[in-house]
Parts: C-alpha cells; structure tokens; sequence
C-alpha cells in the first residue's frame, strides 16, 4: 500500500486571516515591498491568489493589514516601577526596543513604493502604518492615584509628548533612541512641563 498525502487541514474565518496577514509580514520582511506579490504571499501561505482577493483588493492593503496585525499580535508589556519617572522611561525604552524593527520595515516598504502605489500622503501613509496610538493612560492614572500628578492640570499634549518624540526618533532613525535621550525626554521636556502646568493651576486657583 502506498503511502498516503496527509489530509491538508481547512482554514476559516478569523484563524485563516491571521495566517494569511502573518505571511504576508513574513514576505515583506524577507522579500521586500517591492519584491513582494499576491502570488508571493500566496504560496508562503500554501493558499491561492483568489483567497486573498476576497479579502483585500491588492497587495498596498494586504501589507497595511498586515502591519496592523502585526502590532496587535506583538503586543508590548510594561513594569509597575512605582514612580512616574521610573514608568515612563521603562515604558518608553519597551517602546522604541519594541517598535525599532518594525518602523525600519515600514521605512523600507514606503520608500520602495508602498507611498506611490496607494496615492496617500506621507502623513496618511505613517497613520495607517502606525496605527491609533492612545495614550498610556493606565501609567498616568497610577501616577495620579500614587498623588505624583494631578491630571486635570495637565493637557493632553503634555502627556503624549514623551511618546511622540520617541515615535519621531523611531522614523528619522530606525533605531532604539539612547538611553541617555529617553531619560533627557523625561527629565528635562517632560516633567518640568508637568511641574509648570500644575503650578500655573496652583496660581490660577488661588486667584
């Protein structure tokens, strides 16, 4: 008796679109954007170029798919260092060590054609990449409850500053920002900005 092909496991729904997104980020990473194909994607994901069309037009939303895929299954934990300071640097340094290689790919696939072939700006291009970047409002709020901050005297933009100025050294440098810039961020932008904002409240109430 010969031997048999092993039955090849059918894929569905959501546990079929993770696999597809994961080799899609597994070719772009190995081949290139620019090298990159739905047939390329396809045979890493042993399935055919028409289970990808039904689910994405061409390969610019395929890769953007699996950029936001990416992030959500990679997701990022952060130590409860007891003090504002020491969550905010450990916070920041997991960020940049975490998404380093990440922006060094959406780097690459943007300057290979990812930008030219969706006919998006280069601010549409790095959301979509991006994604919703919320505010670390869980380290905040255990900063406020611990009486460090008060957050009603503090603005939004205060707070997402240390996040956005790593984000920024993370695009124009594809690499982890030095240790000695993540602490500069804190404790020369970040908290005398803090201590201004909640004095100005201070003044102001006392009015």
């Amino acid at each position: 008796m010969g031997t048999e092909e092993p039955v090849r496991r059918r894929r569905h729904g959501k546990q079929l679109e993770s696999e597809l997104l994961a080799a899609g980020w597994d070719e772009l990473v190995e081949a290139g954007y620019a090298r990159l194909t739905m047939e390329s994607i396809s045979v890493r994901a042993r399935t055919s170029e028409a289970v990808l069309y039904r689910r994405w037009a061409n390969k610019d939303q395929l890769v953007f798919a699996a950029f936001e895929h990416h992030r959500g299954a990679h997701p990022v934990t952060f130590p409860d260092t007891g003090t504002l300071r020491g969550d905010l640097i450990a916070q920041l340094t997991a960020v940049s060590e975490a998404l380093a290689g990440f922006f060094a790919i959406a780097a690459a696939a943007a300057f290979s054609g990812l930008l030219a072939g969706t006919g998006l700006t280069p601010a549409q291009v790095r959301d979509k990449v991006m994604g919703d970047q919320p505010l670390p409002r869980a380290l905040y709020q255990r900063a406020h409850d611990r009486g460090e901050i008060d957050l009603a005297d503090i603005p939004a933009v205060v707070l997402a500053m240390p996040f956005d100025l790593v984000r920024h050294d993370l695009l124009m440098d594809l690499e982890p920002p030095e240790q000695a810039r993540i602490q500069a961020i804190v404790d020369d932008l970040f908290l005398p900005l803090v201590r201004h904002n909640e004095s100005a409240a201070t003044v102001h109430s006392e009015r």
